[in-house]
């Protein structure tokens, strides 16, 4: 399998399309704390630039803070993600084939088929078994694929990918002294977008209201440096992934069939058992 260089990422969400290294400054604009624009979870008051460092450092135990990505965080970040990406795995094999009419008919008739053919009724019970250990097979061999490209790039080195490159951050969402959330943001200068990457928060602490404080921390940073929208692309099967993109503010603007990742072979069997619907969603915050 081929994976390119840390200046270029894998395809994303299966988390969006990747835009390449950002050369030069981006229009000299200030990047500021998240609260002079959004209230704190907390609810305590904007810091100064002067104290911003030793408020990011200085969080409330009990209360969700989103600080920026430290070297010390690398290997928890990474562990969020792989966690994170691993979950689409089942999603993948099984509750996608819902929204794959096409796929479901042709697993019916091969069904028929077993029926007519061997007369048998344990056969013919036993292949939707074999139908759905072939979906998980061929979801985990390409996912995983995936996974070994993505670590091996941008999820390598996070601090060279996201931190040193104008316009773009990558942050941490921290609740009682944990990384408990992530997320990145990419700007690509020759048509003013950002995109949003990489967010995943620990399976553990979900319902908190912690993806939903990674976004935001996205968009604002986009607005303070004049971004005019955000784009993310996901081939998430949960509706849930959905509905917090759109809670934000993003509008669905189309959908890819059979979306290819990196590992993908193409073969008749992957075709058969392995299929994804890629999302995009776009933030416009200005016009040109």
């Amino acid at each position: 399998m081929h994976c390119s260089s840390p200046k270029m990422v894998c395809e994303t969400k299966i988390v969006a399309e990747d835009h390449e290294s950002i050369s030069g400054s981006k229009k000299d604009t200030i990047i500021v704390s998240s609260s002079q624009m959004w209230p704190s979870l907390s609810g305590s008051p904007a810091p100064t630039p002067a104290s911003r460092s030793g408020v990011e450092e200085d969080f409330k135990k009990d209360n969700v803070y989103i600080r920026e990505f430290h070297p010390s965080d690398q290997e928890v970040v990474r562990r969020i993600f792989y966690e994170g990406i691993m979950e689409r795995i089942p999603n993948t094999a099984f509750r996608g084939l819902k929204h794959q009419p096409l796929t479901q008919l042709i697993y019916g008739i091969l069904i028929v088929i077993c029926f007519v053919v061997t007369k048998s009724l344990l056969l013919t019970c036993c292949l939707p078994i074999f139908l759905m250990g072939m979906r998980y097979y061929f979801s985990r061999k390409v996912i995983l694929s995936y996974l070994e490209c993505a670590l091996h790039t941008d999820m390598s080195d996070i601090e060279q990918y996201y931190m040193k490159p104008p316009g773009s951050c990558f942050w941490v969402a921290v609740l009682d002294g944990n990384v408990v959330g992530i997320v990145a943001a990419r700007g690509n200068e020759e048509d003013n977008t950002m995109e949003l990457r990489r967010m995943s928060v620990d399976i553990n602490f979900r319902g908190k209201g912690i993806a939903k404080a990674l976004g935001r921390k996205v968009l604002e940073f986009a607005m303070l440096n004049n971004y005019s929208s955000i784009v993310l692309g996901t081939t998430a099967v949960k509706m849930a992934a959905h509905k917090l993109y759109e809670s934000l503010g993003f509008k669905h603007v189309g959908v890819i069939e059979h979306y290819t990742l990196p590992g993908m072979t193409h073969s008749i069997l992957e075709r058969m058992f392995f299929q994804l619907r890629y999302h995009r969603y776009r933030l416009q915050l200005r016009e040109e």
